[in-house]
């Protein structure tokens, strides 16, 4: 087919954002708390919590974000997948179908989807795959960016029709990338171990935590989930004997949250005098829970309690196979969708290509905008 006779296809890549300056801060954490799928309070009591609670936390998570340049280095690290992937959709010469252009919505700060919506319909889409950097689904993460993603499209008169790929947490590119990744690093603390003439290192697979209730009333997948990729990268790994945990990071608030946490097994890993292999199985590009909780917070933590190795592994960010894991999404939320019809703005069952028992299309998204 010739250049021209390409269909366009917007792919749009959803993250969650940062602040890009230390005055960013306080506006991005309002976006955050005032979103019905973070705090699902009716309006306007969710605004004055959000108004409060960023207000009073402003200056902590300043303080966080000066160890990394005052921003986060998020979007920048999106634009370099987002580069990579649209490069790799277009050298793909079995599929002269499409003309491929990535764009990026972020859902608490610059680019927000509004502005995102408008570019590509600016372009002149003809379809629109929405693709999560996220494996794992969450109505708290993919779900909240579809949402906004559908009002936004309404906001500035874009019809392209819509494929939503929700997740793909053993997807094999994006397992293969983990695991590569991950035998790096604990073949780094296996060889500290036997210096020091230990026992060898425990992997820690630390995914951000979400409040129980988001599992329990909501029907969010996102445990199952984690537990799924961690699974399947030790499965890739086929390391024998291997120890390994999955854990829950960055809780706050009073609610009850889901574990265990990845602090309290730093402390058991202190105890039982294990070194600790830490990889952050839910994110796929680096920012403050990484560079800042993981890596100054935590690996603080496990020096006041004597572990004797911490060793962090890196997120795959452009990994040429997370990358190729990521076509291979692209593709198969295409045909599948093709097949079955893509989503109408408002109904969420249709539309979805899950690789898990359609489990993500029919959690219970939070009302409220």
């Amino acid at each position: 087919m010739s250049e021209n006779m390409r269909k366009k296809r917007a792919i749009v890549l959803f993250n969650l954002g940062g602040p890009d300056s230390p005055e960013a801060v306080e506006p991005f954490l309002f976006n955050l708390f005032n979103d019905p799928a973070i705090i699902s309070l009716p309006n306007p009591f969710r605004y004055l919590l959000a108004k409060l609670i960023s207000h009073r936390r402003a200056p902590v998570a300043q303080e966080i974000y000066a160890h990394i340049g005052g921003k986060s280095p998020l979007l920048e690290l999106t634009q370099e997948q987002a580069d990579a992937l649209q490069a790799a959709l277009n050298a793909d010469d079995e599929d002269t179908t499409y003309e491929n252009r990535c764009f990026i919505a972020m859902r608490y700060w610059k680019p927000f989807a509004k502005d995102t919506a408008a570019e590509v319909k600016a372009w002149g889409a003809d379809e629109q795959i929405l693709l999560p950097l996220y494996p794992q689904f969450s109505t708290t993460t993919s779900g909240s960016s579809v949402k906004d993603w559908k009002q936004a499209c309404h906001k500035v008169g874009l019809s392209a029709p819509i494929k939503t790929a929700c997740c793909y947490p053993t997807n094999p590119g994006f397992v293969d990338a983990s695991a590569e990744m991950i035998i790096t690093g604990y073949n780094k603390a296996v060889a500290k171990a036997e210096e020091l003439g230990i026992a060898k290192p425990r992997l820690l697979f630390s995914a951000h935590g979400v409040p129980k209730a988001v599992i329990t009333k909501r029907g969010d997948p996102y445990q199952s989930q984690i537990e799924k990729t961690a699974a399947a990268v030790v499965e890739k790994m086929a390391i024998a004997g291997l120890d390994w945990k999955v854990c829950y990071q960055s809780r706050v608030g009073p609610m009850e949250w889901i574990g265990p946490s990845t602090e309290s097994e730093i402390e058991r890993a202190g105890k039982e005098g294990v070194g600790l292999v830490i990889v952050p199985i839910a994110f796929v590009t680096e920012h403050s829970e990484t560079l800042v909780e993981l890596d100054i917070e935590y690996g603080e933590l496990a020096h006041e309690h004597h572990v004797p190795i911490y060793e962090r592994v890196r997120t795959v960010c452009s990994h040429p196979k997370f990358i190729n894991g990521l076509v291979s999404v692209v593709k198969q939320t295409q045909v599948e969708l093709d097949e079955k019809g893509s989503d109408d703005y408002t109904v969420e069952t249709r539309g979805w290509w899950c690789p898990d028992e359609h489990s993500c299309a029919v959690a219970k998204q939070p009302g409220g905008a």
